[in-house]
């Protein structure tokens, strides 16, 4: 039997990816994601439950996360002075291929401050705001924040422990200029946020300790800067990925390497991007089932409700770990 991690309630339908493989209409038994955690979390992505109050005041500052782990961000640095939004937080929606509503195209005219990731995930983004322009809205590209090119391979920067302390830094100056006279208070939320961080990176530095140079493989580079930073060696040749995250059928060769990592015993788990599924990743994850290798679903964006953006990446670092472990334990049985 392969070892596989249950959420339980927080885990959402799968989507089915739009591209060369679509036609699938059901995906049943998807591979389970991350085991739940305690702790206080952000109740919803939504508008009106973004930031924990139930309307938007005048006196509040307007703002939008384009993925709803950026939005959650926001809301712990604004808290009470910020109304926050966020465009992409449906799980039933493959972020490659999203399409703007006049609803979204409303919010983002009027909002103060966005924060969107770039690298090309969210250009939808700058096409609305392109056809709403204005001098006052403040508008953070974590690309640009981070100083990378255009050609960056992964996109998915938010997994990279680095990235969020620099976007909240740059979160709470931005709020600061908006609204000078509660400056202060989005400083004093900016270093709870940080200090908020200290369970992850303490984790990251036990897994990195304990299972340096793993062996594990992917479906797509949804989770690579957090395996990276864990120390983990990622044996699933990027090109592969990039096929998978493009929608692209990746060569029978790579197909073929990707399924010898689970028929010849060479990784410790299969880390496989739940939220986007299609036929060709069904298979592999079988594979894996197959061969007994443990599979960790993980997102490419914020489950919820149960998850704050700290405790979602802590979760999906302790499932990783926990099928390690158990992998581990199995074998020496």
């Amino acid at each position: 039997m392969t070892d596989t991690l249950n959420a339980g309630d927080l885990q959402p339908p799968t989507t089915v990816r739009r591209g060369a493989r679509l036609g699938i209409a059901v995906v049943a038994g998807a591979a389970s994601v991350i085991a739940a955690v305690g702790g206080t979390a952000w109740a919803s992505a939504s508008v009106e439950s973004a930031i924990a109050v139930p309307h938007a005041r005048s006196h509040t500052i307007s703002a939008i996360g384009a993925e709803n782990e950026y939005a959650n961000v926001i809301g712990q640095i604004g808290g009470r002075y910020v109304h926050v939004s966020s465009v992409l937080d449906n799980p039933n929606t493959d972020p490659h291929t999203y399409e703007s509503s006049p609803s979204v195209a409303r919010e983002v005219s009027a909002a103060q401050l966005i924060v969107q990731n770039g690298v090309g995930y969210d250009k939808f983004m700058n096409k609305i705001e392109s056809a709403s322009p204005s001098a006052k809205r403040k508008v953070i590209t974590v690309q640009t924040l981070l100083g990378l090119p255009d050609n960056t391979p992964n996109p998915h920067l938010w997994y990279k422990p680095t990235t969020m302390p620099t976007v909240a830094k740059a979160i709470a100056a931005h709020l600061g200029a908006i609204d000078p006279s509660h400056a202060a208070y989005f400083t004093a939320n900016l270093k709870t946020f940080d200090t908020s961080l200290i369970p992850l990176t303490s984790a990251i530095a036990a897994f990195r300790s304990k299972y340096s140079g793993v062996a594990v493989a992917t479906t797509e580079p949804v989770a690579d800067y957090l395996l990276q930073a864990a120390g983990a060696d990622n044996l699933t040749p990027f090109g592969f990925q990039a096929d998978i995250m493009n929608g692209v059928d990746p060569s029978p060769q790579d197909i073929s390497l990707e399924d010898s990592f689970f028929t010849k015993h060479k990784v410790k788990v299969f880390v496989y991007n739940q939220q986007v599924v299609d036929s060709l990743t069904i298979s592999i994850r079988q594979a894996a089932e197959k061969a007994g290798v443990p599979v960790v679903g993980v997102y490419e964006t914020m489950p919820t409700p149960g998850y704050d953006y700290q405790t979602w990446m802590l979760a999906e670092l302790h499932a990783i770990e926990k099928a390690i472990t158990d992998k581990m334990s199995t074998e020496k049985l």
